[in-house]
């Protein structure tokens, strides 16, 4: 197996994996958002309606872009400052095991911005 092959399967794991399981955070998100019942935490302050709203973004829409492999650097953006932000600010004062995830799925879509989504996605097509 060529170095570009082993590269393209590895990104295209990395997003689509990444991305799936970020997608069992969102899709209960999704659901409470269509079902009407917008309480929600406010971390930053701006609500919690469109606090959910952005999650509902970070946490549904975009990993299914990133999943596709469509405009996946900047579908990455929204996630990893979701992450961010959980880490830093939701769980500022929770002991590293409870902002461990965040951190993981932090460091995750930081690598798909800056790799991007490899030869595997409709981006490259």
């Amino acid at each position: 197996m060529t170095s570009n092959l082993k590269n393209d399967i590895g990104l295209a794991l990395l997003r689509i994996a990444s991305s799936a399981f970020l997608l069992t955070h969102g899709i209960p998100k999704f659901q409470k958002m269509i079902s009407g019942n917008f309480e929600f935490g406010d971390p930053i302050g701006i609500g919690p309606t469109p606090t959910l709203f952005l999650a509902v973004l970070a946490e549904f829409v975009c990993p299914i872009l990133i999943i596709i492999g469509f405009k996946t650097r900047w579908a990455a953006i929204l996630p990893a400052i979701t992450m961010l932000v959980a880490a830093a600010i939701a769980h500022a004062t929770d002991p590293f095991g409870k902002k461990e995830k965040a951190l993981l799925f932090l460091v995750i879509f930081v690598a798909i911005i800056l790799l991007g989504p490899g030869k595997y996605s409709i981006d490259r097509k």
